[in-house]
């Protein structure tokens, strides 16, 4: 049997396609390429480039191919872009989630693996590490777009043959720790992939956005995560599912976090210089501070981080940086 992984091109979902492969999965990859990279999609995967509510074609994808598991990444992700074009969010990541949710049903896969955020959360009333048990508060479209596609997978898992597992993904981070794959976007906003470029001269500078919220520095405190952890996150998911495990929805995070100067700090002391840095107004939908409490992740999938260190993260960021460099790849 066969995994899809839609939007396999793109960072998160390359990373998992080569997690795939390594664990001796047959994968078989739909992305539209509109933010993803072809060359990024490792070359054993079985590709179709297309968008997820063409149901014409998922329906081909389903009849040539032996799935029995979807991994879905495809969506789109920045926070500030969703508040200025709600709707737009609405589109691609809710209205396109639910074109896909039914194209599975329709299909009979019976394993479905959701690309979630901590976004749905919003700020959390307590400061501490953030439980799945909480209130669900998002405060930006690009959260309440991913808690909506939840909500679908919860109720279609109560009307049919169908078990989910939805990963709220902290911030994530690094590159692949063999060099295949790493976040090739040159218009990412990402606080590591933004730092790393700015040092490495790529961006002339870079801004911090808010300098007066209620944490130790006055910037927000994120929780951190390799991506290669992650990724390992959705392998002890499927396996989980496959093994006869129900729906979950579960965090992804390390338990810990760090403000934005702190994580220039650490760029600065990794790749050893300074670069510039402005500081501008704080941008709507960003919470003061959110970090993972895992521990549920790490009973129901077993699962255990094996890349839980800033520095290593942004190495591998920054190697990766140099990579896109030397391969003129943006």
């Amino acid at each position: 049997m066969a995994v899809l992984v839609t939007g396999g091109g793109g960072y998160i979902g390359s990373h998992m396609v080569w997690a795939l492969l390594d664990a001796g999965e047959q994968v078989v990859v739909i992305d539209r390429l509109s933010t993803g990279f072809r060359w990024a999609i490792a070359p054993e995967a079985r590709f179709y480039e297309g968008d997820i509510a063409d149901t014409v074609l998922m329906r081909q994808i389903f009849s040539e191919n032996e799935i029995d598991s979807i991994i879905h990444f495809a969506g789109s992700i920045v926070v500030p872009e969703s508040v200025a074009d709600p709707l737009g969010y609405y589109e691609n990541n809710t209205v396109k989630s639910r074109s896909l949710i039914a194209s599975a049903v329709e299909a009979g896969i019976p394993y479905f693996v959701f690309s979630s955020t901590a976004a749905v959360y919003g700020t959390p009333e307590v400061l501490e590490p953030v439980t799945e048990s909480v209130n669900l508060k998002p405060e930006s479209p690009y959260g309440s777009s991913k808690l909506m596609t939840e909500i679908m997978l919860r109720d279609t898992a109560n009307a049919h043959d169908f078990t989910y597992t939805a990963l709220r993904y902290f911030n994530v981070a690094g590159a692949d720790p063999k060099g295949r794959s790493g976040q090739s976007s040159a218009l990412a906003t990402h606080l590591i992939k933004v730092a790393c470029a700015t040092a490495l001269g790529k961006r002339q500078s870079m801004s911090v956005f808010g300098t007066d919220y209620p944490t130790p520095d006055g910037t927000c405190v994120r929780d951190y995560i390799h991506v290669w952890d992650l990724v390992q996150a959705h392998l002890k998911a499927l396996q989980r599912m496959r093994a006869g495990g129900g729906s979950l929805a579960a965090n992804c995070g390390y338990g810990h976090g760090f403000s934005v100067l702190e994580v220039l700090d650490a760029v600065r002391k990794v790749h050893g210089s300074d670069f510039p840095v402005t500081f501008a107004e704080r941008r709507a939908g960003d919470p003061a501070m959110i970090v993972a409490n895992p521990a549920l992740a790490r009973q129901e999938l077993g699962w255990v981080p094996q890349y839980d260190d800033l520095s290593g993260i942004i190495r591998s960021a920054l190697d990766w940086e140099q990579h896109l460099t030397r391969k003129n790849a943006y």
